[in-house]
């Protein structure tokens, strides 16, 4: 099987070295690396493609760097920059949990959901934590899971994966639903003598959820592995709106 991996974190970011070593360890994928050349997090399903080129950089046998964000990289593979074109796409593992509302904003949700729409199986992958990273763990996990993770990625649908940060490892796994969660931003706002104003956002945004059986953060914090089957579209009317 030929496995595309990429990320949002940039092609130098440790969950992505580790994973593709514990799936090229398999001896039964070929992994080729093609990710963001610096930290894209947060970028969601931004395509530089649609009004600029971008550049491939070969770092090394089957990984390469890409000026653009995490989509381009799908879309790059998936059209033929690289040969083989992927069977299937992991973007991760990330580098912090991507649960509930997360996945609006996430790049990492974003190049799995990118290969979805194409029809190609794809499963998004994230370690929570803020701290210290249990990585081979992590990556040791996903690589021996992937057969059961991809089962998630039906037509239609990309495999949202959130591993729980534990040393000794989860306890096991949960199919979820997403979470909402409600945001807590801080900014500081600096005027410059220029007379501009410069914001910042001080440190990662605080976030809450209520607690519901069967969702995404619940399992988390019950340190197992939440496994939810995300839908492609935007689903119309739910709330009881106006139609145009």
């Amino acid at each position: 099987m030929n496995i595309l991996l990429t990320n949002d974190d940039g092609v130098a970011s440790e969950g992505i070295q580790k994973l593709a070593l514990a799936l090229r360890a398999k001896g039964k994928y070929r992994v080729t690396v093609v990710a963001p050349d610096i930290n894209r997090s947060g970028i969601s399903n931004a395509v530089s493609l649609l009004h600029s080129p971008v550049k491939l950089t070969k770092l090394g046998q089957d990984t390469w760097s890409c000026s653009g964000y995490p989509a381009d990289c799908v879309i790059a593979a998936r059209l033929g920059a690289f040969a083989p074109k992927p069977d299937m796409v992991l973007s991760g593992i990330n580098r912090g949990e991507n649960l509930g509302t997360d996945l609006i904003y996430s790049g990492t949700a974003a190049a799995a959901r990118q290969a979805a729409l194409a029809g190609i199986p794809a499963v998004a992958l994230s370690l929570a934590g803020k701290d210290v990273f249990y990585w081979d763990m992590a990556a040791s996990w996903a690589a021996d899971y992937l057969e059961e993770l991809a089962a998630f990625a039906v037509k239609d649908h990309f495999a949202n994966v959130n591993i729980p940060n534990s040393p000794g490892g989860p306890q096991g796994m949960l199919a979820t639903w997403p979470a909402v969660k409600a945001y807590t931003e801080r900014l500081t706002v600096i005027d410059a003598p220029d007379g501009n104003q410069w914001c910042f956002l001080k440190g990662e945004p605080d976030s809450e959820f209520t607690a519901q059986t069967g969702c995404d953060c619940e399992a988390v914090s019950r340190n197992l592995v939440s496994v939810t089957s995300v839908y492609n579209y935007p689903v119309g009317n739910l709330g009881g709106g106006p139609r145009l």
